[in-house]
């Protein structure tokens, strides 16, 4: 996924039934999180693919939130809903990269990545390559199913 990141985050936050404020918040920023390596890659590491960077990677997540919302719960119950919120938007984006972008499931005990299908390198950048392959629907359809949740219930 390229372009759905966002969308999808606010299909999730829609779909659990909240419409504005903190927990709307947990769940765009839960859903775009996981890129945030890309600052990482395009600044200081064009070694690796950015997906096999801790932030793409479902052990650490998991590991993050197996610490972070039992404290949460205990010591800021506030804060317990929009945290749970935002580890599922990573969640999403994690399943959503498993699509065509390749996620590490099995690590640590295995650095294979996963994908559901592949897009060949048929244009002259990589992302040419994206937007031209038939994968790339499920980003259109990700996206204008957002737009008609907002505009139905915007106008509402």
């Amino acid at each position: 996924m390229i372009l759905a990141h966002l969308p999808s985050g606010y299909l999730l936050a829609r779909g659990a039934g909240h419409r504005r404020g903190v927990m709307l918040v947990a769940a765009l920023v839960g859903a775009v999180l996981p890129d945030f390596d890309m600052l990482w890659f395009w600044f200081v590491d064009h070694s690796e693919h950015h997906h096999r960077f801790w932030p793409h990677i479902p052990a650490v997540w998991a590991a993050v939130a197996l610490i972070t919302l039992p404290l949460a719960r205990k010591l800021r119950p506030a804060w317990y809903a929009p945290l749970a919120m935002g580890f599922v938007g990573v969640l999403l984006h994690l399943i959503l990269d498993t699509w065509v972008g390749s996620v590490m499931w099995l690590w640590p005990y295995s650095d294979t990545f996963f994908q559901l299908f592949t897009v060949p390198a048929t244009q002259s950048h990589w992302v040419l390559s994206f937007l031209l392959h038939w994968t790339v629907l499920a980003e259109v359809a990700i996206i204008l199913a957002a737009a008609v949740v907002y505009f139905r219930t915007e106008r509402s």
